[in-house]
């Protein structure tokens, strides 16, 4: 019976889960786990509860790409409600206060915009996992407790004005890791006047990933009623999470000593930078850099 206690599998690969509202990013991963009845799985990043959209679970040799994963660019919709702040910057906190909304036209709102596009410095919200002192912010943020917080420069790559309504906008974002859409609404709100929150959260991408394809939590629960081998046949093999990334191919000799720990010579390698390592045509190493002096050494190898 699925649910039901089980010998835990490895698991090898990636899912794409369109995470549900309502459910947290961990509690979206302990589904999956159970469902899958792996051993191991991680996520690369966590979307709030209210957020739903492209969470990246990685199962077995796979979570060795989390920490790569974390440091890739992201892609979101939103709808920022013009007028209401909260103690959240989300619909799920509490009433800070309401104002009125200013009239404000497109040419008006695509200059304020323009102030956001680019590097920018971001203080992270207090109700987030940042930490301060080696404690997450949220964890003042429940205890009434307003820290001080040092501005950290973020990318806003790409920010495209979807539709504007008189209190709300939407907007696509595309932003490097560590930018919290939150502050950016709120940021847009004081630049306005009116104070803003984020209504909606969807992710649509994270690094080559897209939301074309995402699996639903609830296919897989309908899929799982089959067993696992459908299950697994959802999996993405590791490597498609580093598609950006240059690839390495290496001969049987070079592989084993890659395999040993010792940098290699491979002809016409990439001047710097992380690269995909496979023997051959078809078979995945793993995760390699460029030195240097142009040798190819192995940063993380995928045994699987």
């Amino acid at each position: 019976m699925v649910g039901g206690r089980h010998e835990r599998r490895q698991v090898n690969g990636v899912l794409l889960l369109d995470k549900p509202r309502g459910l947290s990013s961990n509690g979206a991963l302990q589904l999956a786990k159970r469902l899958f009845q792996a051993r191991k799985v991680g996520h690369t990043g966590s979307l709030d509860p209210s957020a739903t959209g492209l969470l990246p679970l990685c199962f077995g040799e796979a979570t060795k790409i989390c920490g790569f994963l974390l440091d890739t660019d992201k892609y979101y919709w939103t709808r920022i409600q013009l007028g209401v702040k909260t103690n959240t910057g989300d619909a799920d906190g509490e009433v800070v206060y309401k104002l009125p909304v200013p009239p404000v036209s497109v040419e008006d709102l695509e200059l304020i915009l323009a102030r956001f596009r680019g590097p920018i410095m971001q203080i992270p919200p207090m109700f987030s996992a940042v930490k301060k002192n080696g404690k997450e912010l949220y964890k003042f943020a429940h205890q009434g407790i307003d820290v001080e917080r040092e501005a950290r420069p973020v990318v806003i790559h790409n920010l495209h004005l979807v539709k504007i309504d008189a209190d709300c906008l939407e907007l696509t974002v595309r932003c490097s890791k560590g930018t919290f859409i939150r502050t950016l609404a709120e940021d847009l709100g004081e630049v306005l006047g009116c104070g803003a929150h984020v209504a909606d959260l969807r992710r649509l991408g994270v690094g080559s990933f897209t939301a074309e394809q995402m699996v639903t939590a609830e296919t897989l629960q309908q899929l799982a009623e089959n067993g696992v081998s459908e299950l697994d046949a959802l999996l993405l093999p590791t490597q498609a999470a580093l598609d950006h990334w240059p690839t390495v191919t290496v001969t049987e000799g070079m592989a084993f000593f890659l395999l040993q720990g010792q940098s290699v010579l491979v002809p016409k390698t990439p001047a710097n930078g992380y690269v995909r390592l496979f023997k051959g045509e078809s078979c995945f190493l793993g995760m390699g850099k460029v030195l240097d002096d142009g040798r190819v050494a192995a940063k993380r190898l995928i045994r699987a």
